[in-house]
Formats: C-alpha cells, structure tokens, sequence
C-alpha cells in the first residue's frame, strides 16, 4: 500500500536512496532504492520518473566492467518505473530504449542469461509505457538506425539463445516493436501510419524473415512457445511491409528526404513493383519451408497457428504473395482433417471465411494456383496412393477435395479444360481400382431361398469393397466426397458424358466409372456432399432424370448386365447339353440389342468373375442411388429398371443376390411404396407378362425364372392369382424340355413351393386340427360305457392291424389291395358334406408339382435329383391336409422313392431319407408296411456294415458324407418307428443295428443319434426297451417283494463294465425317470 501520494513527500522519501545509489553503484543500493519506490503511489512517481530514473541509468553507463548483478537489478527497477508510469518525452523514449539494447550489446563480456531476460522485460515495458504520439515518434526515418540495433539484437536472442524462456520473450518484445502487440493499450494505426510503418519496416523484412524461418524449423527441442512465437510474428510483419492495400499506395519513384537524413535515406526501401515481386519470390522460398515443417510439428498449437498464417496473408497479401499460395492453401487444405478438434475447427472456419468473402471466386490469380496445384496433385495422385502409408493417402486426397471445395462454382473453368479433366478422371480410376483376387467372392453362393419371404429388406447397405491401392475406410470416404463435389458444382452433363465414355473405352475402367458416376448423381443432387459455399444454381428434375436415364440404359445393356460370374452351368443348360444364350434381353418393352452373350463355355478365370460380380454389385447400388435421388419420379423409369434388378436378385451369387435385394429397399422406399413386397404386388401384372413372354423365348432370354423366383420369395399370397398362369406355363415347359431346363425350372418350383408352404402353412395346420377334431367328435360323440363287446372287438382290430403290419395277410388277396390297403370311409357327419370338395388352388398346384417330380425321381443329373427330392418333400407339406389326394400321389412316389434311398448316390439318399421321414410324419399307418419291406432292411443292413469303420475312425471321419449319411439315418429312424408305429419284429431289426453305436468307440454325435433311436422306441414300447437294454446291461439287481416268489435273471446281470455300459446305463435312467413320471397323479 502507498504511504507517499503527495510527490513533494515521495521526493523526500526517495532522494537519499537516490543520492546514494548515483554515489556508489551496487545492488544493494538498488535494492534500496526499489524498497523506497514500493511506497510511492503511481501519480507521485510520475512527476518524479526522469529523477528516479536518472541513478538507474548512470549505474548502467558506469565505467568500467559491469557488474552482472548490478545491471541486472537496476534493469529491473527500472521495468518496475516505467511499469507503473508513462515516457512522455520523444527524447527520453529514445535514450531509455539506446541504454537498454547497449546491455545487450555482444562484448568480450557477454550478458547472463538472466540479464537479457531482464533487459528484454524491461525493454518490452519500455515500448508499452510510451504513449501513441511518443511512440509513433520512434518510427521515423531519423531513429532506422536504432530500430535496426534492436531489431538485430533481439533477433540475434531469438535465433541463438538456447533457454525457452527467453526466445519466447524476445520474440514477444519484438513483436511490440514492430507495433504489433496483442495488447489492448496501444491504438490501432490509421492508413497513414500504418503505410509510414510499412516503408520503414521494409528496410528489417529480409532479415527479420530469414531469422524468424530460422526460429520456426529449428530444433524441435527447443518446445512449442517459440515456434508458435515466431510463426505468428512472421505473419504480421510480413502482412504489414506486403499488405495490398499499403502496395497500392506507394508511389512510383521514391521520396527524397532532408540532407541531414541522406544518409538514411540510402537504407530506406522503396516498396515498388519490382522490389514487391522481387520480394514475394523470395518469401514464397521461406514460407515454402515453414510450411513444410509446421504442419507436421507435433504440437497442434504450432499447427493452429500455420492456420492463422494462412488466414493472415490470404486476407491481407492475395494478390502480393500470390507466388506463396501454392503452398499456402496446400497447408490449409490439408490440415482439414487434422487430429486436434482445435485445429480442424478453425481450418474449416477459415475455408467456411475464404468461401463466403468470395476470395477464390473474384481472384483470378488463386483460382489459377488452385487449378495448377489441382493438375499437379492429380498427376501424382496415382503414385502417391501407391507409395504412402493410409495416413499420408487421407492427407494426400483430404488436399485434393480442398481445392475442389475451395475452387467451388470455378470448378468448371477447371473440367472445360481437357487436359485438367482428363488428368483428374484417370487418376481417380486408377486410384479406385477394387482388388479382384479375393475367390470367396466367387465361391459364396445363395443356396436354397436364403433371405426369402423376409417382412423387410436391409436398405442402404453397400457391400464393403477392397480396394488394390488402400485398405482405410477413411480413404473410401474422402474418395466419395470428391466425387460428389464434382458432381455438386461441376457441369452434370459434361462429367456424365466423360465418364460414361470411360465407362465404356475399356473394362478396366468399368467399375471405377460406374462408381463415379454414382457418386456424381448423388453429388449433383447435393445428398450427403459437404461443401464450403452454395452452387449458384442446382439442376433441375428433368436434368437429373436424363442423366439417370442414359447411365441405366448403359448398365442394363447386355453387354454390361449379362456378365459371366460362376462356372455353374446349371443356371443356362443342362450338364451335358450346353445351350449357348443370345438375344434380347430380358426386360419387357426394352431396347433390343444384338449383341451376343457370352458363352458360360468361356474359360473365365475366378479373376475375371471377381471382376464382374463387383461390376454388377456396383451398377446394382447405383440403381438404388438414382432412385433415392429422383424419390417418386423414379415411378417412370421402373419399367426399364425393375425387371432386371429381380433378375439379379434371383442371381445364385451371394453379393449380387444381397446388393440387388438392397437395391429393392431402396427403390421400393424411394418411390414410396414402404415394401418390396409391395413394390412387386403393384407392378405384378407388367413382371408377369415379361415373364411370360421370357418363358416362351428361353433361348433369348434365359433369366426369365429369375424374376418369378425373386417375386415369389418376396411377395405374399396375393401374388398366387396372378402366377398361376405363369406356373402352368413353367410345368408345360418343364414337361417340354426337361432334359435341359429341369434344373432352372427346378429352383423355381422349389421357390414356389417354399412360398406356398409359408403363406398357407398356418392354415394347413388349422385345417388338418378341424379334421382331426371332427373325427374325434364322429368317432366319439360323447362319454360312453364300456361294454365287454367293445373289449372283444378292441382286442380283434388290434390283432388284425398287427397281423397287416408284419406281412401276414390272405395270399387270396388282390394285390392292389396288398399295396394300398383300403382306406376305412368315415361315416357321414356334420363336418363333411357329400362329394369330394374341390382342392384349392395351391394345393392343386402341389399336386401338379409332385407329378413332374414323380417322373423327375430318376433323373441322370444328380443335381436334378436332388433338387426334385427337395420339392417334393415342400409338395407333400403342402399336400398334408388333404389325405384323399396325398395318398394315392404318394403310392405313385413310393418306388422312385425307394430307389433312391437303397441305390443312389450317397447325397441322393440322405435328401430321400429326409423325405422319408415327412413322409412319414403326414401319411402315418399308410407307410408302415412299404416301408418294414422295402427300406428297412437296408437301412439296418447299411448301419451294421458301417459300424466297424466308424468305430475305429479318427476325428476327420466326422467330415465325411459316410459319416454325415450314419448320423441322418440314426437322427431319423426313431421318429420313423414312432410314427409308423412299427411291430415288434420291425424293432427287433431297428434295435439290434441301432445298439452297437451306443459303444463308446463310436463318435460322440452318433453315440447321442442311437440315444434318440432307443427314446423313441421308450414311446413305442417302453416294456420291450427295458428288456432289450436290461439283457445287455442290467447295472442293478432286482429282488422278489415275497419270499415265495423267484429272483428275476437278467443276461445282462453280472456282466463286467464294457462300451456299452455307460449308455445303456443313462437310457435305463431315463426309462426310469419316465416311468415314475407316469405314474405321479395329476396335480
């Protein structure tokens, strides 16, 4: 606290600390005088500044050596003067600010480190204590030569002193002087003095650039602090002296000064034309460097101010530097995607300025340097995209998609010039080439009705490419967004025309293009495209729809939709009947085309259907890009591209089947239907008639079955009125030229048959519970009592069924009758009226159905045979609830049937044992004796032969088809005897095959399928299970409940633990846990 306001009383206080000091120069003294000086108030001090001043600056001039302490301590006095009080005087501003840099003035004694710390404090307190007219007075021509002592001097500390510390502060006492100081003391510089400013500091900008590049790519030991230090005072110095609004106002020839400053004069520099450009070429060399070393420093403070550099000398030096912004916007492009929020943030704030102040756009020069960096970098581009790191390649396109941005509307001057355009289309299609040696993408394959029948597609979802030059999603990214800029600001018309013409000069460009192209669409109608400033005008519908109408009649060419992508010949000809396909395409009221397809004979390596999958995948995924652009206007351009959009979803190639799926969503979403499902319903009668007329031409247009397998695993049973027709025609020609289209057709009455079974499973289900219910109530109306008549005639139906069942009928007999035992009528009731009701239409379509595949059975081609097995075990579900017309259809199956599963090829019979056993579950009693003579023999026969090998098997036996064959026929058997409810002499068969695969020799899975076997006989006949294991292994022993009684001997009693032990042991617990099961009263 002051204890001295008045300055007579401050006088008083500190004359004796005075006197003293100017007496004997010591520090202590200084310190004395600086204790005094604490207790004056800052008003008494002023009056008394040049008194207390004048003793502090003698002990700096004293004589002799001088003493570091002294000069130290008295320099920091004065800081603390002329802290708390003003320079009013021109002169005394001059001599405080000579004496100071004379400290630091090199010598055979050089300053401490702590003694230019303080100096350049003090220094700096100096030039924030001058008042604006004072301080304006210090920049005239007359005091350049003290000016230019400091400015060296304290460049000299910046550049060369090692301790942080004090670069730093030298730089920031720099940067006062050249009255650029962040402060908020010192007035802004009107034009005029800041233009005289500018003449005078022009003389220092050679030297003060040089030292300060110096100091920004020193030692990155040297911290952060003084980096950025230097960068920020480099830009404002160098936007001071090569401010445009300064250069324009120099005049031509150089002013004469006053013979007594003609010596100055000589120093002084003329800002012309010459010495501007002259200038500018030189600082383009600095900043070149400083560029290229701070926008990798590791700091992002150093790389936050490179930013504001850029952001300086752009607003303020376009058109004098414009040499330097090469590498300028190179800078500030690239450090977009800079790791610091902080630095990424004010990057895009300072491109989001650019672009609204129209910087680029009204100068031609930048936009020239921008074009000419855009040639040069898409020159390079392919070479750098195969040489960096995926870091340098997201630096490297985050550039590239920089200038686009920032050229903005100017983007056309650079696409009208060929040279740029071409320059830029090759580098992206070289840069975009996808990796085709990947084989899964051939060999992944849509089995079955995969994804069938499902409520909603997954929409929007692109396959993930791999791409030769780059793995980074990121990479991927940055590609699409410089796409669509182009697209954005560029002439659509223009860059369609090019890329299309690319699109079809080689294949090698195919997909790249295909992909650019999609990407302009979507650009061009500004879906998720980032830019830096609105287009001055947006296309319109009808341009965007001409643009997307050539690209879809160019994808859906023959040519390009028709491409060879599996060597399975199954889907275009028969296995040993080729047929080759050409003709018109498939799509009704399409242009016709003359161009042959391509052989599937061709020797296609798995390199070039990699190619073309990826091919159709994107042309595919644009599809859905052009719907989404035109929304509901995509209605009018269904026609052309719906039907061969099914046709590839029916494709057997898993991506192409999934992209084309995908594209469905998103065709039915943008054209506002909701649902693929809907989409197909309302448009069904234009696919069903292309279909038609595709089945009757199949040598000219082989994937007509495609798109009715597609529209039937995708619609509902409202589709089935309008395909009936068409499902007719596929049977006429199935019946027609079986021998080469079995196959095809095949999977699409396999299709059909799986959409007949979901759409009408619910209701065959009801259906066949009604019948059953109905029964029940005709056979038992109502509680009756049991009579011994009806004892007597229970006991005789059962003998009688028993004897039908283990073969012993009348030889008598018809033997039709023999074969297909009389169905027993029900008498009439209220749940049937009289007449055979008529089936309905989807069960008449089974039923026609299973008749091809009745004649089917026998095939040549294993794959037929299969394919037929697998329909005809969907017709016989369907069929189910009609037993009056399964029945005899399945008498008519049963001896192709038998065939297959006792002569076959191993895959034949597992898919007929399959069917066997839905066989089963729906006929019941009516297989049981076709089924104990004709296949259970040798299915007991196969099992007890394969037992041994599988016994002794290792563990990739479990891989084999013998093994998957064993495991099929154990899983099945049980459930067969169960249902067919099989005699005791059938059991005895099933039993003996089945027990030597519960050894614990035997793998694990076939040990748990024989389990199976033995529980569902439990069901059959649990009394006659429990003898058969207890004879092979009784764990337990059983006494008499009475002595009267004889103990019970079991064969199995007393036998020593073998393999069998352990499952026979759990099957016996479970019979027993069962059993007491039963017998528990019912809660």
């Amino acid at each position: 606290m002051a204890l001295f306001r008045s300055p007579r009383s401050a006088f008083g206080a500190l004359r004796p600390a005075c006197v003293q000091l100017t007496r004997v120069q010591t520090a202590e003294n200084v310190c004395r005088l600086a204790a005094r000086l604490a207790a004056v108030s800052g008003p008494a001090l002023q009056e008394l500044q040049e008194y207390v001043l004048f003793p502090l600056r003698f002990a700096l001039r004293a004589p002799g050596p001088q003493r570091e302490r002294l000069v130290q301590s008295a320099v920091q006095c004065m800081a603390s003067v002329l802290a708390a009080t003003a320079v009013r005087r021109p002169e005394l501003l001059r001599e405080l600010l000579a004496e100071l840099c004379a400290c630091l003035a090199p010598g055979p004694a050089a300053p401490s480190e702590d003694v230019k710390l303080a100096v350049t404090e003090a220094l700096r307190t100096l030039l924030h204590s001058a008042s604006g007219d004072v301080s304006l007075s210090l920049y005239q021509p007359a005091t350049l030569p003290l000016l230019g002592c400091a400015v060296s001097l304290l460049l000299g500390l910046a550049e060369r002193e090692r301790a942080k510390q004090l670069k730093v502060s030298a730089l920031k006492c720099l940067q006062v002087l050249v009255l650029q100081c962040d402060c908020q003391e010192h007035r802004p510089l009107g034009d005029d003095e800041a233009q005289q400013c500018g003449d005078l500091f022009a003389s220092f900008l050679p030297g003060v650039s040089i030292s300060l590049s110096r100091v920004v790519t020193g030692d990155i030991k040297q911290g952060h602090k003084p980096t950025v230090a230097a960068i920020r005072l480099f830009y404002l110095i160098v936007g001071l002296v090569m401010a445009d609004a300064q250069l324009a106002r120099v005049p031509k020839s150089k002013e004469k000064l006053p013979e007594k400053e003609s010596r100055v004069s000589e120093i002084l520099v003329h800002r012309g034309a010459d010495w501007s450009k002259s200038t500018a070429e030189k600082l383009s060399l600095l900043l070149q460097k400083m560029v290229e070393f701070s926008s990798v420093h590791p700091h992002w403070k150093v790389r936050l101010e490179l930013v504001e550099l850029v952001h300086h000398l752009l607003r303020n030096c376009s058109h004098s530097l414009e040499s330097s912004f090469t590498h300028l916007l190179k800078a500030l492009v690239g450090l977009v995607n800079d790791e610091s929020s902080e630095v990424q943030s004010r990057c895009n704030e300072v491109l989001q300025g650019i672009a609204e102040q129209r910087i680029i756009a009204q100068s031609r020069a930048l936009a020239d340097v921008l074009s000419e960096n855009l040639h040069s970098l898409a020159t390079a581009l392919p070479r750098l995209m195969s040489s960096q790191d995926d870091t340098g390649k997201v630096s490297t396109l985050s550039l590239l998609l920089g200038y686009l941005k920032l050229l903005g509307p100017k983007i056309n001057v650079v696409l009208n010039s060929t040279s740029h355009l071409g320059r830029l289309s090759k580098a992206l299609m070289q840069v975009l080439e996808l990796d085709v040696t990947d084989v899964k993408v051939v060999e992944d394959r849509r089995w079955g009705c995969e994804g069938s029948l499902q409520p909603g597609v997954q929409n929007g979802r692109c396959q993930r490419k791999y791409f030769r030059f780059f793995t980074e999603e990121k990479v991927f990214q940055l590609l699409q967004q410089v796409c669509r800029v182009l697209g954005y600001y560029g002439n659509l018309y223009l860059l369609v025309d090019h890329f299309m013409g690319l699109y079809g000069e080689s294949a090698m460009y195919r997909k790249q293009a295909a992909m650019v192209l999609n990407e302009l669409i979507a650009g061009a109608a500004g879906v998720g495209v980032d830019v830096l400033q609105e287009r001055e005008a947006s296309p319109s519908m009808d341009d965007l729809k001409g643009s997307v109408t050539s690209i879809l009649e160019e994808y859906t060419d023959q040519a390009n939709w028709y491409l060879i992508t599996s060597v399975d010949t199954e889907e275009v000809s028969h296995e040993q009947h080729p047929v080759q396909h050409t003709g018109l395409p498939a799509r009704p009221g399409g242009t016709c085309s003359t161009i042959l397809l391509p052989s599937p004979e061709l020797h296609a390596t798995a390199r070039t259907m990699n190619s073309n999958i990826w091919q159709m995948c994107i042309q595919l995924e644009g599809v859905g890009c052009f719907a989404a652009v035109l929304g509901k206007e995509f209605r009018l351009l269904l026609l052309t591209a719906l039907y061969p959009v099914l046709e590839k979803a029916g494709d057997k190639t898993l991506l192409i089947s999934e992209t084309a799926l995908g594209t469905l969503a998103e065709m039915s979403e943008a054209c506002g239907y909701g649902s693929v499902q809907r989409l197909i319903n309302d448009n069904s009668d234009y696919l069903v008639n292309g279909i038609s007329l595709g089945l009757r031409q199949l040598a000219q247009q082989p994937h007509a079955s495609r798109v009715l397998d597609t529209m039937l695993r995708h619609s509902d049973a409202s589709l089935l009125p309008l395909v009936e027709d068409i499902i007719q025609d596929v049977l006429s020609t199935l019946d027609q030229c079986y021998n080469s289209q079995a196959s095809t057709f095949l999977g699409v009455l396999h299709s059909l048959m799986t959409a007949l079974v979901q759409w009408f499973g619910s209701s065959c289900s009801e259906e066949q519970q009604q019948s059953t219910e109905c029964q029940n109530r005709t056979l038992s109306p109502g509680p009756q009592a049991v009579t011994a008549r009806d004892m007597e005639q229970f006991f005789l139906d059962y003998i009688r069924q028993k004897q039908i069942a283990e073969g012993d009928v009348p030889d008598s007999g018809d033997e039709e009758a023999d074969e297909v035992p009389t169905l027993a009528k029900p008498e009439p009731n209220n749940c049937e009226t009289e007449g055979e009701a008529p089936l309905p239409s989807h069960a008449q379509l089974a039923k026609d159905v299973l008749e091809r595949c009745i004649h089917l059975l026998s095939d040549r081609s294993l794959r037929v045979r299969l394919k037929v097995l697998d329909v005809l075990e969907l017709c016989v579900i369907v069929l189910h609830p009609h037993g009056n017309h399964l029945l005899p259809m399945a008498h008519r199956v049963w001896p192709a049937l038998v065939t297959r599963l006792i002569s076959d090829d191993p895959l034949a019979v597992l898919r007929a044992f399959k069917v066997l056993c839905t066989l089963a579950q729906k006929c019941g009693d009516f297989l049981r004796l076709r089924f104990s003579r004709d296949v259970l023999p040798k299915l007991t026969s196969s099992l007890l032969s394969q037992a041994p090998a599988s016994a002794r098997a290792g563990p990739v036996y479990t891989h084999t088809l013998a093994f998957k064959l064993q495991l099929a026929v154990l899983q099945g058997l049980g459930s067969l005897c169960e249902k067919l409810d099989m005699g005791e002499c059938d059991l005895n068969k099933v039993a003996d095959a089945c027990l030597i695969y519960l050894s614990a020799k035997q793998p694990r899975k076939l040990q748990e399928a024989a389990q199976s076997v033995f529980l569902h006989l439990m069901a059959v006949d649990p009394d006659w299970t429990w003898l058969l294991l207890t004879e092979t292994c009784c764990p337990h022993g059983y006494e008499p409940p009475h002595a009267s009684l004889r103990p019970v001997k079991l064969a199995g009693m007393g036998r020593p633990r073998n393999e069998l032990t352990d499952n026979v042991g759990l099957l016996l617990e479970r019979l027993r846990q069962r059993e007491s099961g039963a017998q528990e009263p019912p809660p």
